[in-house]
C-alpha cells in the first residue's frame, strides 16, 4: 500500500505519517471511518517519527481486516503519507 511499517517483529505495527499533524488528520478521518486509530505524536515520539499504532490478534475478521486496510489506504492518500 506504501505505508512505511517500520521493522517491527511484534504484533503492534506502526503507520509511519512524520509529522504530528497528519498523524492527527490520519487518526480523525479513520474515527470518521469508524476506526480507532490513535495517533502517537510529539513529545512521545521523535520530532518528524509521528505513527499510528496498530496492534494485530487472531481476534479480528478478514472482513473487519478489509474495512481497516480500506480506510487507511483511502484516508492515507488524502492525507499525503501514502
Amino acid at each position: 500500500m506504501g505505508y512505511d511499517t517500520g521493522n517491527s517483529q511484534t504484533p503492534i505495527i506502526p503507520a509511519m505519517c512524520g509529522e504530528s499533524s497528519k498523524a492527527a488528520e490520519l487518526s480523525n478521518g479513520m474515527m470518521d471511518e469508524g476506526i480507532l486509530a490513535l495517533p502517537i505524536v510529539f513529545p512521545m515520539v521523535a520530532r518528524d517519527k509521528a505513527r499510528i499504532r496498530n496492534m494485530m490478534n487472531s481476534g479480528l475478521s478478514k472482513e473487519q481486516l478489509d474495512l481497516a486496510l480500506g480506510a487507511y489506504e483511502k484516508i492515507g492518500k488524502r492525507v499525503g503519507i501514502i
